[in-house]
């Protein structure tokens, strides 16, 4: 009887380490969870060997992927800069693998994720191309080309969050003024929505009586849930935020010409809320291209299993 290939993936954040044994097939079989010490650099990588160690205990494992929420370098080895873990030049791979003696890979959080559903989830019918755009707090991506995930020369391509959207627009947190991150994220979502219910409060009833009646209290969760009941400023910020992420992804459609592109993140919890007018909006951009096949649109199917399902597959097949 042929032997099953497994490997590890851990999906490093910044409140959770998530960890899971993944089989060839994307199946995760086995999952832990622990707590990020994310000020503490140290801690945090014993945390990973820990999660990684406990789930190699007893199982013959190929391999150990790492996603963190970062700037990995081209070598796949260690974490230029993270945003959210007091990571800073950190050789994680070579720490890990000495720690638990097996290979080890170390790849962006939302690389992981994009390569996870082009292989096994809303782009696995796919076979040459998919780009992804995560939609959280901020934006993230990643790309898929030729079958493989695009890194660049300095291992950092595929930040989508930080492409130019509004020249001289709002400030975002890379330093840059403009950037779509400030349009099409979850955080942007909250302003819009925010900016709504303070200008037609009449109009906002439902969102208002989600956060008490305060317009600064509304969260992002709020603005789906009065989305859902038909609140009018929830839904006209959804569909702003739809605006600018279909611009984007036209232009992403003309430069790279992919297969599917696909949309994860918490925010489309709202389904066509958000998904509807993203698709408006990009083919509207990209309206000069006629008759001609675009990529196709489609909600990203794995939800938070697919940091841990990315990692392990690009770790087995390092």
């Amino acid at each position: 009887m042929a032997t099953v290939a497994l490997s590890i993936g851990v999906d490093v954040g910044g409140t959770k380490v998530a960890g899971g044994v993944v089989d060839e097939s994307g199946a995760v079989l086995t999952q832990i969870r622990r707590d990020t010490p994310a000020d503490d650099v140290a801690k945090t990588r014993d945390i990973i060997v820990e999660v990684a160690t406990e789930l190699a205990t007893g199982r013959q494992i190929e391999a150990v992927g790492i996603g963190a929420a970062g700037w990995i370098d081209a070598n796949r080895s260690t974490v230029l800069f993270a945003p959210n873990i007091a990571w800073r030049d950190e050789p994680l791979r070579d720490y890990v693998s000495a720690a638990v003696g097996l290979p080890v890979i170390v790849e962006n959080d939302a690389n992981v994720a994009a390569w996870a559903e082009f292989r096994f989830g809303a782009a696995r019918a796919a076979d040459d191309s998919m780009v992804m755009f995560t939609i959280g707090t901020g934006v993230g991506g990643g790309i898929v080309l030729g079958g493989e995930l695009l890194r660049g020369a300095h291992g950092i391509a595929g930040e989508l969050g930080h492409v130019l959207a509004v020249p001289e627009g709002h400030l975002c947190g890379c330093g840059r003024l403009g950037c779509i991150e400030q349009y099409a994220s979850g955080s942007a979502l909250v302003r819009f929505a925010r900016s709504g219910a303070r200008q037609e409060p009449a109009r906002a009833t439902a969102l208002l009586e989600l956060a008490g009646g305060d317009p600064e209290a509304i969260t992002g969760r709020m603005v789906t849930s009065a989305a859902q009941a038909g609140d009018p400023v929830s839904a006209e910020a959804f569909a702003q935020l739809g605006r600018w992420l279909g611009m984007t992804m036209a232009d992403l459609a003309q430069i790279l010409d992919p297969q599917l592109l696909v949309v994860g993140g918490g925010v489309i919890e709202a389904g066509d809320l958000l998904l509807g007018p993203t698709n408006r909006s990009y083919r509207e951009s990209l309206a000069q291209r006629g008759r001609i096949a675009v990529a196709e649109i489609r909600p990203a199917e794995l939800g938070n299993t697919a940091g841990v399902v990315g990692a392990a597959d690009l770790a087995g097949r390092r």
